[in-house]
Parts: structure tokens; C-alpha cells; sequence
């Protein structure tokens, strides 16, 4: 027993260890300066790193704050809906067949259900097209080029202004639907 573990009268002391951990400086090299850095009220920084292509164009101008607001409440309701996609694993000694009694794509709580019915209105709102970007966009944070693929633009530049441009249009709807901004 050393003395950094020897406590009162020869009794080992409570030795509390914190791990530093977060991003290492070569990965927040890699943001472009697209981070936040918090407190977690204890002594140590929590740093969030805003990598998502609706963070970056928040961060860079292309879209406002209240679009952005909305467009994050849209996520927070696809989220909490449960129907973000979740990796699985097979099991490969097992018959291949569906089970209709799991019900496994109905809502499992009240909760689901509010906020499915809450992703629906809005989807609804927006429309299929601006719905195809702004799920490919927002929830499964796909690039503005591949969003803009999605819908029908072969040429790289349109792509990307055609996405942003519904970006910004379906945010703005968003906003007046849920009174933000």
C-alpha cells in the first residue's frame, strides 16, 4: 500500500478515479470548428459535436433558426416514435419467417403513438417529395446531394440546391405548423 492509497490509520482510502475521455484533437480537426463546447457541472467539458448536414447548414447560414427548430422537432418526433432504423443481427439457426403476433412495426406505448401521429401531420404537410429530403436529410442525416439524388436531379450542384431550397421551404412550413419562431 502506497501512501496515495493509504488512507486513515493504515486503512485503504476511497480512491476516486475520472476517465478523460471525448474527442481526440485530430477528430475535432475533422469538424471544420462544427462542435460545442458545455459544462457538465461537475469540472469537466462536454463537448457535442455537430456533424449532421442540418447542424452544418445551420452552422454556415443556409437555413434560419426557426426552420432549424422545426426541422429538429421533426426528428425528435421521428425519433421517439420508434421508427428509426436499428441494427439487428441473424440469427442463422432459425426458420426465416415472419410473426405476424409481434406486431412488430406497431407502436408499442402512448407515447409512440403521439408521436407518430405527430410525424404523420407534418409529413403530411410537407408533401412526398419535400418528405423524401427531409427524411433523407434530417432523420437518416443523408448528404444534401444523395437527398437531392433521391428525387429525380442527376447533376451534382442542382441536386444540392434543389434539396436545400425544400429544406428550407418544408422548415419554414414546419414552423408555422408548430408555432416556432
Amino acid at each position: 500500500m502506497n501512501a496515495l492509497t493509504r488512507g486513515i490509520k493504515g486503512k485503504p482510502a476511497k480512491v476516486e478515479f475520472r476517465e478523460i475521455s471525448g474527442p481526440t484533437p485530430e477528430r475535432l480537426v475533422k469538424t471544420d470548428g462544427f462542435y460545442v463546447v458545455g459544462d457538465d457541472k461537475q469540472g469537466a467539458k462536454i463537448i457535442t459535436i455537430r456533424d449532421t448536414p442540418l447542424d452544418r447548414m445551420f452552422n454556415r447560414n443556409a437555413i434560419g433558426g426557426s426552420e432549424y427548430a422545426a426541422l429538429q422537432k421533426y426528428k425528435h418526433h421521428f425519433h421517439h416514435a420508434g421508427l428509426e432504423p436499428s441494427l439487428g443481427s441473424l440469427d442463422l439457426d432459425r426458420v426465416f419467417s415472419s410473426d405476424p403476433g409481434s406486431m412488430s412495426g406497431m407502436a408499442k406505448t402512448e407515447r409512440q403513438v403521439h408521436h407518430r401521429r405527430q410525424y404523420r401531420e407534418a409529413r403530411a404537410l410537407l408533401g412526398h417529395r419535400p418528405g423524401i429530403v427531409v427524411d433523407n436529410v434530417v432523420c437518416f442525416e443523408l448528404a444534401l446531394e444523395a437527398a437531392g439524388y433521391s428525387i429525380g436531379w442527376t447533376n451534382k450542384p442542382q441536386a444540392i440546391a434543389a434539396a436545400t431550397e425544400m429544406l428550407r421551404d418544408a422548415g419554414y412550413r414546419l414552423a408555422r405548423l408548430w408555432g416556432i419562431g
